[in-house]
């Protein structure tokens, strides 16, 4: 959330450097993302199987979760006549919180031990 702070902000007031970073803003937060899951793996103190099998479904899981998000914005942006409000980061704010809420309605479930 902290990094997606700077770069809004960067891009409102140094629309300049925002430019010249360009890509490299949203790969700092991938690589936040990156960094937690490594932080998790060693506060859990997982041995290597369990290590591998972690990454391997972080990394699945990540790939289907950007995938579900780009596949729902455009169906929505195609199908429907958008407010100006609700085009760009607000339709993909909107999205992530609807799919949260559907992710967290099947927690308690499975209980994993």
């Amino acid at each position: 959330a902290f990094v997606q702070l700077v770069e809004m902000t960067v891009e409102r007031f140094f629309p300049a450097l925002y430019y010249i970073l360009g890509i490299f803003l949203p790969l700092i937060t991938v690589n936040c993302a990156i960094l937690g899951a490594s932080l998790f793996l060693i506060i859990r103190e997982y041995t290597l199987m369990q290590s591998m099998a972690y990454g391997a479904g972080s990394g699945i899981g990540w790939m289907i979760a950007i995938i579900a998000v780009g596949a729902i914005r455009e169906k929505v942006q195609k199908s429907a006549k958008l407010p100006k409000g609700l085009e760009g980061p607000a339709l993909t704010l909107i999205i992530t919180g609807i799919m949260a809420l559907a992710f967290t309605a099947f927690s308690g479930m499975i209980q994993i031990q």
